[in-house]
């Protein structure tokens, strides 16, 4: 049971981790890399009227250098950084093994109770967990960009940990709940935290274009979301095939 579970964790973990870490290489990282500039001063935003008019051309330009300077920070491989992003795809893989571990363990729990899960349910579970995880704090806090104004970080971590936790917990209540006397106490335990409200600065200042930092919060979502999917029908295909 336990080799079941750990291997079941680990390549599903390993797998999943690695394509968001690819997602976030191709689709996420870019826009982190641009924001660095403006956190760094090398780009601004929100200049005086008369001191920078942003017409199509300067909009190019700023667009040339970004990238220019992006590429610069990426000597590597054409501008790939190989300690950076090594590293990036080593974590993603680790925290996608850690999630793993957790959900198969939820799979095991939930067929002892005697709740089958089949690998066609991988769906529902992976997207469970990426509300759990990523969409229901983001709810509060959304994926922030360097350079953004955020409350204090032990603040945000509380707050963070607490909403995964009585989100997990809302989920399962929903999904194995028979009556009212479970999804009752579900829909309270999801709307907490967001009632109690997420810690946030006294004022809203930074460098970071909020253009930026919206595109940033949709595209880290969206990473997150096919991740999870990932996760969710691997992890359940493992583990349907370890049983049989």
């Amino acid at each position: 049971m336990l080799s079941r579970l750990l291997s079941s964790a680990l390549i599903a973990g390993a797998a999943a981790g690695l394509i968001a870490a690819l997602l976030q290489l191709g689709f996420v990282q870019p826009v982190l890399l641009h924001a660095e500039l403006y956190e760094g001063g090398e780009l601004t935003h929100f200049a005086a009227p008369g001191d920078h008019h942003h017409d199509a051309a300067d909009i190019a330009h700023d667009h040339d250098h970004a990238e220019g300077a992006a590429a610069a920070a990426h000597p590597d491989m054409g501008g790939l950084d190989l300690s950076r992003d090594g590293l990036s795809v080593l974590f993603s893989i680790l925290v996608y093994a850690g999630y793993a571990l957790l959900l198969v363990a939820a799979i095991a729990l939930a067929e002892n109770r005697g709740h089958a899960v089949t690998a066609r349910q991988g769906l529902l579970w992976g997207v469970a967990g990426f509300v759990a995880v990523q969409l229901a704090p983001a709810f509060g806090l959304a994926p922030e960009l360097p350079g953004m104004a955020a409350a204090d970080i032990t603040q945000r971590e509380i707050w963070w940990l607490a909403t995964v936790a009585l989100s997990a917990v809302a989920l399962w209540l929903i999904a194995f709940g028979k009556s009212w006397a479970a999804w009752a106490p579900a829909i309270v335990l999801a709307a907490l935290p967001h009632l109690v409200g997420a810690p946030h600065p006294a004022e809203l200042t930074g460098p970071t274009p909020p253009e930026l930092a919206a595109q940033f919060a949709g595209r880290a979502l969206g990473v997150g979301l096919v991740a999870w999917v990932a996760l969710g029908l691997l992890t359940t295909t493992l583990w349907s095939r370890g049983r049989a």
